[in-house]
C-alpha cells in the first residue's frame, strides 16, 4: 500500500518548524510570521491570466481553454526566501471580488482566503524530495502540492518548495 502525503512526511529527516509548514492543511505564510515574528513579503514572477491546457484543465476540473489564473511567487521574510509556489485557479470559479485579489499577485492566497471568508480545505496531493532549482538551485527541497477546495470544486491547484536547510532552525 502506497504511503499517504502526510505519512511520508513524518519519515523525513527534516527540521520541526518545516514540518510544520509542509504539513499544515492552513496557511502557510500565516505559521512563517508566527514563526520568524515578521512580515512574509509576496514577490511575484509571473501573474498571468492564459487559456487551461488539457492537463490543467483534468486538474482543475474545468473544460479546456477556460481562464486560469498562473501565478509564481516566493515568499520571503527579510529578504531571505523561504518558500518558492507555483499556482493555478479557475478565474471563472473565483468568487466576488477575489479575482482582482488575485491577480494583484502581492497578497498571500491565504490572506485573500480570510478576506473573503471562504470556507475551503486543503487536500494534500503529494509530498517528495527533490533536487533544488531556481530561487534553491543546490539545495534540496520538499515539495509538496494540494488542492484548495470550495463549495466542492478545486478552486486552485498549489505546488509550494521549501529548501531543506538550517534557515528553518527558528
Amino acid at each position: 500500500m502506497e504511503p499517504r502525503p502526510m505519512d511520508k512526511l513524518t519519515t523525513l529527516d527534516i527540521p520541526t518548524t518545516l514540518r510544520i509548514c509542509a504539513g499544515t492543511d492552513g496557511s502557510v505564510t500565516y505559521l512563517l510570521e508566527v514563526m520568524t515574528k515578521h512580515q512574509v513579503d509576496v514577490v511575484t514572477s509571473i501573474q498571468e491570466v492564459g487559456e487551461a491546457t488539457e492537463a490543467e484543465a483534468k486538474l482543475l476540473g474545468i473544460r479546456q481553454n477556460d481562464p486560469v489564473n498562473h501565478r509564481e511567487v516566493v515568499l520571503e521574510v527579510s529578504g531571505k526566501a523561504y518558500v518558492f509556489a507555483r499556482s493555478l485557479a479557475p478565474i471563472d470559479l473565483m468568487p466576488g471580488g477575489m479575482k482582482a485579489d488575485l491577480i494583484r499577485a502581492d497578497i498571500p492566497i491565504g490572506r485573500i482566503l480570510r478576506k473573503y471568508k471562504l470556507e475551503t480545505r486543503r487536500d494534500i496531493l503529494n509530498i517528495v524530495m527533490l533536487k533544488g532549482e531556481g530561487v534553491f538551485s543546490g539545495v534540496p527541497v520538499l515539495s509538496r502540492e494540494y488542492n484548495i477546495i470550495h463549495a466542492g470544486r478545486v478552486l486552485m491547484w498549489i505546488n509550494e518548495q521549501f529548501p531543506v536547510d538550517d534557515r528553518w532552525e527558528l
